[in-house]
């Protein structure tokens, strides 16, 4: 397999858990076995998590289970006729059965605004959250481009760690993209409570500095002194050596629901690879896709005949606050606030009659009813889920 995320570790496991000792082999351009991501924009940035607890195994498991690790080379090419994939340093293996866990690059700013400059961070992987740790340190100017959930996270590390952050985006509201606008304002709210200075509908026009950053000029004509940047705009899947084998494209490498390529010899999973859903097709960007598509492949890879059905959900760590979100929120038509104890709340959104999606904040209760409700397709009433009356519970028995 290709690639060195969380949809790798949870192919790994399963195929070893399954009995498959002999035969695995991992090519990962990083110089790390399999580690988690999301803690790296949170709690590691944060502090509050160390290196260690980062990787899924210790690196000697692998080999104890049979699993090559290739650590440090990166995968350059796939010939799918000879069933060959060509390595940086010159080294080509072949194989019977391929997965790509390629998973997705972070979208950068371009070199003539000043994308180059030094202190310009993304977060997508350890080298970029330590070298953007030391610039953390109290009192710091730092700048956020992209109001997403990564530059959400990072503004509230920042914050919390006593930074003074200014966020832009570019659109009307942060989280446009993924959220209503009840969402954002919850968190939007929650940010500026922190400190954090907020600019919406403001573009960044181009980072200053000879070599390293030094100041933004924004859309609004403000001009800021900084001493670092982050950018969060969004992430594309990493198609290239499924778009150099020839595989078929569809918003990332497209896979049937056993998550075949359009070559019977290579599958693919997690952030790089959209499969059938509904009436058409989806590619999710999350730890429960990354993990439940690849427990899926594989199965398959092991001779079973399962198909994956996705029940996408989501979560994110900001301050004290954790966020969960189950279901797509795609063409929703209204949304319905309940508002919980001690500051709780959740956003339900319906599709006409149709609960579709929730977004829970620090409502791990009604997530989960919620959660279970879009999964077994119920959808009671606006009115009966925003009543605090409501035995929530008791909706599920419905």
């Amino acid at each position: 397999m290709i690639g060195g995320g969380q949809a790798a570790a949870a192919l790994i496991a399963k195929l070893v858990a399954g009995g498959m000792t002999d035969g695995i082999t991992l090519i990962c351009a990083e110089p790390h076995a399999p580690y988690q991501r999301p803690p790296l924009s949170k709690a590691y940035l944060l502090g509050t998590m160390d290196r260690a607890r980062l990787f899924f195994k210790p690196e000697g498991w692998y080999a104890e289970h049979g699993v090559e690790l290739r650590l440090g080379c990166r995968a350059v090419g796939v010939d799918a006729a000879t069933r060959r994939v060509t390595l940086s340093h010159g080294d080509v293996l072949g194989y019977d059965d391929l997965v790509l866990t390629t998973g997705a690059w972070p979208r950068t700013l371009p070199a003539a605004i000043g994308g180059s400059l030094k202190n310009v961070f993304a977060v997508r992987d350890l080298a970029d959250a330590d070298a953007m740790a030391p610039a953390f340190a109290q009192g710091a100017r730092c700048l956020i481009v992209g109001g997403g959930y990564i530059g959400l996270e990072a503004a509230a590390v920042a914050a919390s760690r006593g930074l003074q952050v200014t966020l832009v985006e570019a659109s009307e509201r942060i989280l446009q993209r993924v959220a209503a606008p009840e969402t954002s304002a919850y968190f939007r709210d929650l940010h500026r409570g922190h400190g954090v200075d907020i600019r919406e509908s403001t573009g960044l026009v181009r980072l200053t500095g000879d070599d390293v950053v030094t100041g933004a000029v924004l859309s609004d004509g403000t001009a800021l002194d900084i001493d670092f940047a982050i950018v969060g705009v969004g992430i594309a899947p990493d198609t290239a050596l499924a778009g150099g084998a020839r595989l078929t494209l569809d918003n990332g490498i497209a896979c049937d629901a056993h998550g075949r390529t359009s070559d019977p010899h290579i599958w693919a999973a997690g952030d790089c690879a959209s499969t059938p859903w509904r009436n058409g097709r989806v590619r999710i960007e999350s730890v429960g896709n990354a993990i439940d598509q690849a427990e899926i492949v594989a199965q398959n890879l092991m001779g079973h005949d399962v198909t994956y059905t996705p029940t996408p959900w989501f979560w994110s760590d900001q301050y004290d606050v954790k966020l969960q979100i189950a279901g797509l929120n795609t063409g929703y038509t209204s949304v319905h606030v309940k508002r919980g104890e001690g500051g709780a709340q959740s956003h339900w959104y319906y599709r006409g009659d149709t609960l579709i999606a929730i977004d829970a904040m620090s409502d791990v209760r009604n997530y989960m009813v919620g959660k279970r409700l879009i999964e077994a397709g119920i959808s009671p009433a606006p009115a009966t889920v925003t009543d605090p009356a409501t035995d929530m519970k008791a909706l599920l028995r419905a």
